[in-house]
This record gives structure tokens, C-alpha cells and sequence, in this order.
């Protein structure tokens, strides 16, 4: 496999992005299929697929809280990492790697143990009754087992992008995404293990997935050594950094509670599982502007800390070019062909009836979503935390779930309510995130210009 570097010192910041990015969409697309091929399978399940499907999605609280702890200590040391590389410290570098994986490794444990003692009674508090607990308490269960396996493994993987080494990132995902694909059918029809054996084949995916992982840091080629030991040197600066991302994947949860919860009560479990596919979609759309905007933060790190401001800028106004597009473009493709992205998940007639509209008005203002992650991008790789945790608490905690209880029960707009909140959050979040960035880091960044 080539070990090919991109070099963040000499190349173009167009060509950086590009190489950095491409491999890093390509990993998500396929990271993204761990869950996305579980549901698009367990949708076909003879007789019982639109009941499993809307059950499974009950798991996804959980599921999010895992990925929030991920990204904490990934995407939160990462930037971290990548200043002290352009720095020249390697020292650091090294020290901050280390302790980022023995968070992850700590924390999966953890979650392990509580998500096994108290698996029934989370479900119940999502909204789980006992016809869908016969579903979704089984693959939670499971699911669980390879919480280790799936933080390592994916929390590791923005080191290997912030070395450069962005094509070893996508190999890594690759192979596990690639495991499942096979193995979910296998499993879920030829075993005859339904909803169990989806999650048994993840769980065993992500283990592949973790073990070409540490392959790649114990090889000889790599400068940056795994050490055992339990020193945590720079736990604090990893949490503190990696406190926005946990907070944009948790308060994902707690919407994902409270949709699910009102949307019981007004349209009941027919609405959950078309909630499971709205969500799914929003996955799937979602992931190449991440890659867009993940795959330019660590060249807005690296220029930062080796002092090249015009560097940073240029490598913002990139990643808007790049996203703005898409995400009009996603947007006109949901209003226009709704269909389309249902179908994938569900041939169920009945089910789609009330999901196009619930699909259309979801996404009324997609666009404005590339200005939420670029700003929170930016704030994140600059090592400004408070920004990065306030923008994410803004748009989801203040906005978005009070709106999910408002726009039903004292508008009376029902269901529309809940797909309703989702719009009016990327309009007001985003357009405050990003605004707020330029009036307070290009102020900075031409202070930085000036000095040189």
C-alpha cells in the first residue's frame, strides 16, 4: 500500500485540500455505511422490516453518544496534534497521540459497562414499547461489544489524516466498511439472525477496521509509536478542545430523543421509522460536506501553528467553494426527487406517504448547513474553544429542541412540527456561526499579517 505523504509544508493549499479531503469523503462514505447498510438491510426483513427499522432507530441515541466521545478525543486532540507537526515539536505530537488513544480505549470501556447494566431502561426512555424492545434492545446489546473496536478505530483516524498519510485513513475504514457489505446479508438472511446478526457483522467490521488502525501506527515507517501506559499528560487540552464536536454529536441524541418522543405521540411508530429514514438521509448528505470541512481543518491547523495566515484564509475560502455547491445542490435533489432517498431504506407504500413530506420540509434549508460546519470548523482548528461550544449548543439545545415541543404542541402544526424545527435551526445556527467567525478570526488573522 502506499505510505504517499501529503506535504502541508511546500504544496498548494488547493492541492492539499483535495488530497486530504477525497480520501477523507471516501472514508466517510464508507464509515457511514457501518449503520446506513444495517438499516437499508433490516428494512427488507420479510414482514417485520418497517417495525425493526423504526426499532433499530431507537438505538441511535446511544449510537450518537458513542460517536460524541470519539470525536472528543479525535477531532479534539487532532488540531492539537496538527499545530505542534507545523511547530516542528514531535515530542508533543507523540505525547498528545498517546493520550488520545488511551481516552478512547478508557471511555469505550466504560461505555461498555453501563450501556450492557442499563440497556432495557435507556431504550424505555426513548420510547421503546415491548413489541419494539423485541427488536432494539438485542442489537444495542450487541452493538456494544465492539464500542472499543469502533472508537479506536475511528477516533484514530484524524492522527493519520493530520500526518498527511490521508489514503492510510481511507484504507482503514475501507476495510471495515467493506466487511460489512458482505457480512450484514450473510448474517441478517442466510443465518436467519435478523436485526442480531447486523449487529454482530458491525461489530466484527469494526474490529477490522481497529486492527488495520494500529497496524499502520506500529509499523516501522511511522514516527509517531503507540506506548502502553496510563499517563493521560494532555487529557485536559484534548477534552476541552474536543468538547465542541461531543456536544454537536450529544445534543444530536438529545434531539434524536425528543423527535422520536413527540413524534410517538402524534403520528406514532409509523412516524419513528419515518424519522429512522429522514435521519438517514441527512447521514448520508451530511458526509461530504464533513469531509470537505474535516478534510481542510488540519491545513487550517498546520498553517496556523507554522504562522502563515494568508495560508489559512486561502484554505477557508476553498472549503466554501467546494461546499456551498454541494450542499445546493443536495438540496434541490431532495425537493425534486424525494423518492429516491427513501427508497433506498424502504419499498413500503404505506411508509413513504407521509416521509416525502417529511423529507422536504427536513431539508428546506440544507445550504445553510455548510456555514455551520465550516464556521465550527475553523473555530475548532484555531483551538478556539469557547466559540466552537457555544455555536454547538446554539443550534441544537437552544434552538432545535425547544422548537421540536413548541411547533406541535403551541402551533399545533404536529409532526410538520418536528421536521419544521430542523430548517429554522440551519438558517438562524448557521448564519450566526459564520458571521461570528468573520468578524472575530479574519481581524486576527490580519494582525498575524501584519506582524510578519
Amino acid at each position: 500500500m502506499s505510505m504517499k505523504k501529503v506535504d502541508f509544508d511546500n504544496g498548494r493549499i488547493v492541492q492539499n485540500i483535495c488530497q486530504t479531503a477525497f480520501p477523507m469523503l471516501v472514508a466517510q462514505v464508507l464509515s457511514l455505511l457501518y449503520n446506513i447498510v444495517d438499516r437499508i438491510y433490516i428494512g427488507r426483513i420479510p414482514g417485520s422490516g418497517t417495525e425493526a427499522l423504526g426499532a433499530v432507530g431507537l438505538c441511535f441515541p446511544v449510537i450518537i453518544l458513542i460517536t460524541g466521545f470519539t470525536n472528543m478525543f479525535g477531532m479534539g486532540g487532532s488540531p492539537l496534534f496538527a499545530m505542534e507537526l507545523g511547530r516542528g515539536n514531535k515530542k508533543k505530537a507523540a505525547e498528545i497521540l498517546n493520550t488520545a488513544l488511551r481516552l478512547l480505549v478508557l471511555t469505550a470501556i466504560m461505555i461498555i459497562a453501563a450501556g450492557e447494566l442499563f440497556c432495557t431502561p435507556m431504550l424505555r426512555l426513548f420510547g421503546a414499547t415491548e413489541n419494539e424492545l423485541v427488536f432494539s434492545a438485542p442489537y444495542l446489546r450487541i452493538y456494544l461489544l465492539g464500542t472499543v473496536f469502533s472508537m479506536v478505530g475511528t477516533g484514530m483516524n484524524p492522527y493519520i489524516n493530520a500526518m498527511g498519510y490521508s489514503a492510510i485513513g481511507m484504507m482503514t475504514v475501507t476495510v471495515g466498511a467493506g466487511a460489512n457489505l458482505v457480512l450484514d446479508p450473510l448474517f441478517i438472511f442466510v443465518f436467519g439472525m435478523g436485526v442480531q446478526g447486523a449487529a454482530i457483522a458491525t461489530v466484527i467490521s469494526q474490529g477490522l477496521a481497529m486492527w488495520f488502525s494500529l497496524h499502520f501506527f506500529m509499523s516501522a515507517r511511522n514516527e509517531y509509536r503507540l506506548q502502553a501506559g496510563c499517563a493521560l499528560p494532555y487529557a485536559g487540552e484534548i477534552s476541552s478542545l474536543g468538547t465542541a464536536p461531543f456536544i454537536m454529536q450529544v445534543t444530536n441524541s438529545l434531539v434524536s430523543i425528543a423527535c422520536n418522543s413527540v413524534l410517538m405521540q402524534f403520528g406514532g411508530s409509523m412516524y419513528v421509522s419515518v424519522m429512522t429514514i429522514v435521519s438517514s438521509v441527512r447521514q448520508i448528505l451530511d458526509t461530504p460536506v464533513m469531509a470537505i470541512t474535516e478534510g481542510t481543518s488540519p491545513i487550517i491547523s498546520y498553517n496556523y501553528g507554522a504562522k502563515r495566515p494568508a495560508n489559512v484564509k486561502k484554505a477557508v475560502y476553498v472549503m466554501m467553494a467546494l461546499a456551498l455547491p454541494y450542499t445546493f445542490v443536495m438540496w434541490l435533489l431532495v425537493l425534486l426527487i424525494p423518492s429516491v432517498f427513501i427508497g433506498i431504506f424502504s419499498q413500503d407504500a404505506a411508509l413513504e406517504a407521509p416521509a416525502v413530506p417529511a423529507l422536504r420540509i427536513y431539508f428546506a434549508a440544507f445550504i445553510f448547513q455548510s456555514l455551520q460546519y465550516s464556521g465550527q470548523t475553523v473555530f475548532k482548528a484555531l483551538n478556539k474553544k469557547k466559540r466552537a461550544i457555544f455555536f454547538s449548543l446554539f443550534r441544537k439545545v437552544i434552538l432545535v429542541v425547544p422548537l421540536t415541543y413548541m411547533l406541535p404542541y403551541l402551533f399545533g402544526m404536529g409532526t410538520d412540527g418536528v421536521f419544521t424545527a430542523e430548517p429554522i435551526s440551519n438558517v438562524v445556527g448557521g448564519l450566526a456561526c459564520f458571521v461570528t467567525m468573520l468578524l472575530t478570526i479574519w481581524p486576527e488573522l490580519r494582525r498575524m499579517e501584519s506582524c510578519s
